[in-house]
């Protein structure tokens, strides 16, 4: 215990020393805010886009007097390792995916269940109304308070020599998942093999046959350049898990109520921005992976659907279970 809590301290230690100080002055010596912000992807993926995009808005709202510094491409860790920093109070900002959300806010963990929304129209109706507001907010209680929600698309197999056209195809497959339990869940359930390996190490271990497949969507399978090692990419849209912008409750109560209500527009037009270029950037991606020789498979999802009904007969936890309700029963009251 004593050498895991050693080895945090140096990490934090050392991101202290990467980002600096929070706050930056004026010729008028004015003290103005920093906001340091990390996330993972690669500075041409959509969510950088559109982080920089709220770097700009955020800039102009508040005439300079709230700034925000981006550190990309994991510079600062893992997504896990980023939330615990902004726990801690180190970072300020992150995007994340509701699935590595769902160790700290539990109830993130409806959105790892398969099939979970009719369609798009269903799915921001959901994360755009009551439902998708109050898991924002539910974070808060873990020192995290969300802001919003960027489009991830939904996620899709992929694999490097076997064509999965339908689940019994992925028997006997090791099928790289997030460090999930609703996706182990799901891989298993429809008959694969769910291996978490890390999003860096991903192409390694599909390269050298660590694992026989992966699952994500179409932008983040081209800016990968997973295509590479894998051969085969099915359609079968199993998840659609947003992501989440978060800010730390830490740096949220440091603000005051201008300052707040302009980071929530920035927000705001950040992710309308961003569902924009989501959208391109997945007809592009898939346009360029089938350049590439990836074959781009368009299953019958029947079968899909059906393999993970024992999915929502195992829910045991109550709340789990009510906010699937509310969730369906929102396709009958459109």
């Amino acid at each position: 215990m004593r050498s895991i809590f050693k080895r945090y301290v140096v990490r934090v230690i050392t991101v202290l020393t990467l980002i600096g100080g929070a706050t930056s002055c004026t010729d008028k010596g004015e003290v103005n805010k920093v906001i340091r912000l990390a996330h993972g992807l690669d500075i041409n993926h959509p969510v950088h886009l559109a982080l920089k995009h709220f770097q700009a808005e955020l800039l102009e709202l508040s005439a300079g007097q709230l700034n925000v510094q981006i550190f990309p491409a994991g510079q600062l860790g893992t997504e896990r390792e980023i939330i615990e920093l902004i726990q801690f109070g180190t970072l300020g900002m992150t995007k994340v995916s509701a699935s590595s959300l769902e160790a700290f806010v539990p109830k993130m963990k409806v959105f790892g269940l398969p099939y979970l929304f009719t369609d798009q129209e269903h799915y921001w109706q959901i994360l755009n109304g009551p439902i998708g507001e109050s898991l924002l907010a539910e974070g808060e209680r873990f020192r995290i308070k969300g802001l919003g929600y960027f489009d991830a698309g939904s996620r899709s197999f992929y694999a490097t020599s076997a064509k999965v056209e339908a689940p019994n195809d992925l028997a006997g497959l090791k099928i790289r998942v997030m460090n999930s339990q609703s996706a182990v869940n799901m891989v298993n359930t429809m008959g694969g093999a769910a291996t978490p390996v890390s999003w860096g190490e991903l192409y390694t271990a599909l390269q050298q046959g660590v694992v026989d497949g992966a699952e994500n969507n179409p932008p983040s399978f081209f800016y990968s350049k997973h295509y590479e090692v894998s051969q085969y990419y099915v359609l079968d849209e199993h998840t659609s898990i947003p992501d989440v912008i978060i800010i730390g409750t830490h740096l949220w109560q440091q603000l005051n109520a201008a300052q707040k209500s302009w980071v929530q527009q920035a927000m705001k037009s950040a992710t309308e921005f961003q569902r924009q270029l989501w959208q391109e950037s997945t007809e592009m991606a898939l346009r360029e992976v089938k350049k590439h020789g990836v074959n781009v498979i368009i299953p019958d999802k029947a079968p899909f659907r059906a393999s993970v009904k024992k999915l929502y007969q195992d829910i045991t936890n109550p709340e789990i279970s009510s906010l699937v309700t509310a969730i369906q029963r929102e396709v009958v009251a459109k």
